[in-house]
C-alpha cells in the first residue's frame, strides 16, 4: 500500500513507478491516454522474459514478444530504430535472454525522457497524489 511519500517518490524516477503496483497502474493509464501503452507493456514483457529458465519457454516467449511488439505491423508495434529491429529479426530464430536488451533499453529511455515527465504533469498523477494526501490527513485527523 502506497503512502504520500511513496507517491511523491515516484517523481524521482521512472524506476520507482515501474516497481510499484499502483504507480505502474497509473502510468499505464496515462500511457493509454497517449496511445503509447505498448512501451510499458513491452518493457514488462522483457522483464518477465529475462526471468525465464526453460529453454523451450525462452523460444516461445521470444517469439510472442517479437510478433506482438517487433515485427512489421505487429499489433503493439514499438518505435525502435531499424538496426535494433533488424538485429532482433536476424536472431529471433535462436533467441537468448538478452536478445531484447537493446530494444528494451531504448524504450526505457523513451519512457524516462518523454512519457514520464508528461506523466508527472498529468491529471492522472495529480489525482493520485491528492488521493494519498487526503487519505493521510484522514488517518492523522480522525475528527475531520
Amino acid at each position: 500500500r502506497s503512502n504520500t511519500g511513496e507517491t511523491m517518490a515516484w517523481s524521482e524516477s521512472v524506476d520507482t513507478v515501474l516497481a510499484n503496483k499502483e504507480g505502474l497502474a497509473a502510468f499505464r493509464t496515462f500511457l493509454k491516454s497517449e496511445f503509447s501503452e505498448e512501451n510499458v507493456e513491452f518493457w514488462l514483457a522483457c522483464e518477465d522474459f529475462k526471468k525465464t529458465k526453460s529453454s523451450t519457454k525462452i523460444a516461445s516467449k521470444a517469439q510472442k514478444i517479437y510478433s506482438d511488439f517487433i515485427q512489421a505491423d505487429a499489433p503493439k508495434e514499438i518505435n525502435i530504430d531499424f538496426h535494433t529491429k533488424n538485429d532482433i529479426s536476424q536472431n529471433i530464430s535462436e533467441p537468448t535472454l538478452s536478445c531484447f536488451d537493446a530494444a528494451q533499453s531504448s524504450i526505457y529511455c523513451l519512457m524516462a525522457k518523454d512519457s514520464f515527465p508528461r506523466f508527472l504533469r498529468s491529471e492522472v498523477y495529480k489525482e493520485l497524489v491528492k488521493k494519498h494526501q487526503d487519505r493521510n490527513q484522514k488517518r492523522w485527523l480522525p475528527f475531520l
